[in-house]
């Protein structure tokens, strides 16, 4: 089933696969990365499947007695399938590379007879990086031929069955699923494998691929930490000295994401930021024709891609930084029997700022969406809701962590870092006449009024006041269907926006909701989108030749 599965994964790591409105009513997709979308089955145990109008009465009674347990027995399994190890060469041979791979260490890494042993047992090339890296942006991602995947210490389980590298923020969801699945040593691993992309490649990368040391990915490191943290002192193992630890790589992760280039304007507020220039490599390599179709959209839109697009005449030399040129023709409609003929009129290209604002939505993980302007392409010009929500928790984590480690001083710092980033995200992005968070852009100096799922980050966080969160409460129909909530309420053919549903948002307003006391719409949203995973679960076991 796993297999099967992963066979229907093959578009880049941001898209998902349509299938159409399904029977509740919201598009799902099952190319929905599957740590993440398995995980929300955690929300509520006891749910029973719904049988299908179209299934077998015996099959129907069957599968209501059975309840979830064929589903939790396919987590299991998935726990063991989508591990992957640097030791074992499933993983270290890189199908995402045509020639021979490459595992790159760090530079002062020293490759002892362990690599050296892989090497030759996998028939790969262990590779140190050209130089000592200290923080993003300090390697040239453009200049690596060919690119390959970061060497980390420990296993560590992906988001789905083609990925070998693993994700910065679909690890907190895996990580909350390994816990509750008790299996600990492999989450705490995972969080190692962070301390080791901080201390060795400058940050939490986006993954541990060499194209992805220009960017990171929405700062759950602490909500990791806790989690396991919590699960050791639950089991009786509490490790003061491994918490000092985190701690210290805590606050490194954090200080990234309140230095330049890293700010919103003078809004005390943090934005996403790749450090790197031109097109992104994966989309290149994943993602066919995706920047023709975005200067397609820009052709037909001018009022905006006016913004983003470069005119050059034929011959022209180009930057190759700015990315492919794309040639505009005028043809003459043929009569009769005449040949059709094209002079060409101009080239065109996508500038600098357009991939900027790509690459730093890749950053915020919401890839693609029109939130930050059509296909992120300002996404580095926002402050946003989901990164500064999630800057408070961290700040609220690092405050209770210095505190058990007996650091008051310290704890009283983060406090009140935290309370100045409260006020900020109120002063910015909260909208009390519409009763939602927005993201804050910058250069026009106003708030967005794209209503986005992100609302409910705030909620989570906990940094609401009672009075946000019921007026937040009261929209909750502008992103609700039957099958679970939207992402956004706009249907702009972008799979983080309408119709589609995604596991880490209705966990993120779950248990936003439930923190506030919202608990009939909790239990109703949660319902509503289990029902829906544990439908498309029941069609496709009986349907293999659709998976």
């Amino acid at each position: 089933m796993v297999r099967a599965l992963s066979r229907r994964d093959r578009r880049s790591k941001g898209y998902a696969l349509r299938r159409g409105l399904n029977s509740t009513g919201v598009a799902m997709s099952h190319a929905l990365r599957v740590g993440r979308m398995l995980l929300a089955l955690f929300l509520v145990p006891t749910l029973p499947i719904r049988a299908s109008q179209s299934g077998k009465p015996a099959e129907e009674a069957s599968e209501k007695a059975e309840g979830l347990k064929p589903i939790l027995d396919y987590i299991s399994s998935a726990w063991d399938t989508l591990t992957r190890s640097m030791s074992e060469c499933s993983t270290i041979v890189d199908s995402k590379v045509a020639g021979k791979s490459i595992l790159y260490v760090p530079a002062d890494f020293p490759i002892g007879e362990k690599l050296h042993a892989l090497e030759a047992r996998c028939n790969i090339e262990v590779r140190p990086l050209p130089k000592v890296i200290h923080r993003l942006g300090e390697v040239d991602t453009n200049t690596f031929r060919p690119h390959g995947l970061l060497y980390l210490e420990y296993p560590y389980v992906v988001p789905g069955g083609r990925f070998n590298e693993m994700y910065g923020w679909d690890s907190y969801f895996i990580i909350r699923g390994l816990v509750r699945a008790g299996k600990i040593e492999l989450a705490r691993g995972m969080i190692e494998n962070f301390f080791f992309e901080i201390e060795h490649y400058g940050a939490v990368l986006n993954a541990n691929r060499t194209y992805y040391l220009s960017r990171s990915q929405p700062p759950f490191l602490t909500s990791m930490i806790v989690a396991v943290h919590d699960a050791q002192k639950a089991r009786g193992k509490e490790e003061r000295g491994w918490l000092e630890r985190a701690y210290a790589f805590a606050v490194r992760d954090h200080n990234m994401w309140v230095a330049e280039p890293q700010m919103a304007g003078d809004t005390g507020l943090s934005r996403y930021f790749d450090f790197g220039e031109g097109p992104a490599p994966e989309s290149l390599k994943d993602e066919t024709d995706h920047y023709q179709k975005v200067a397609e959209y820009f052709l037909q839109h001018d009022d905006i891609g006016a913004r983003f697009l470069v005119d050059r005449q034929p011959g022209e030399s180009a930057d190759a930084s700015i990315g492919a040129l794309y040639s505009l023709k005028l043809c003459s409609l043929p009569l009769a029997m005449e040949a059709q003929r094209c002079e060409a009129v101009k080239e065109i290209s996508l500038n600098r700022d357009y991939y900027k604002g790509d690459r730093s939505m890749r950053e915020s993980g919401f890839d693609i969406s029109f939130r930050f302007l059509p296909f992120g392409a300002e996404t580095h010009h926002f402050a946003p809701v989901c990164l500064n929500s999630l800057l408070y928790k961290s700040e609220k984590d690092l405050e209770a962590m210095s505190r058990e480690l007996g650091r008051a001083k310290e704890a009283e710092d983060w406090g009140n870092k935290a309370s100045a980033r409260q006020r900020e995200i109120v002063d910015w992005l909260w909208d009390a006449e519409r009763g939602e968070f927005f993201d804050y852009d910058v250069p026009e100096k106003k708030r967005s009024v794209y209503e986005y799922a992100s609302t409910f980050y705030p909620l989570w966080a906990g940094l609401a006041t009672k009075e946000e969160a019921a007026a937040v409460r009261k929209n909750l129909d502008h992103f609700e269907r039957p099958g679970g909530l939207l992402t956004s309420p706009y249907e702009t053919g972008a799979q983080w926006d309408a119709p589609y549903a995604w596991a880490p948002l209705q966990l993120i307003a779950v248990e936003g909701l439930r923190r506030y006391g919202f608990e009939d719409q909790a239990n109703r949203l949660s319902y509503a989108f289990l029902s829906n995973v544990a439908e498309n679960f029941r069609r496709e076991r009986h349907n293999p030749r659709k998976i």
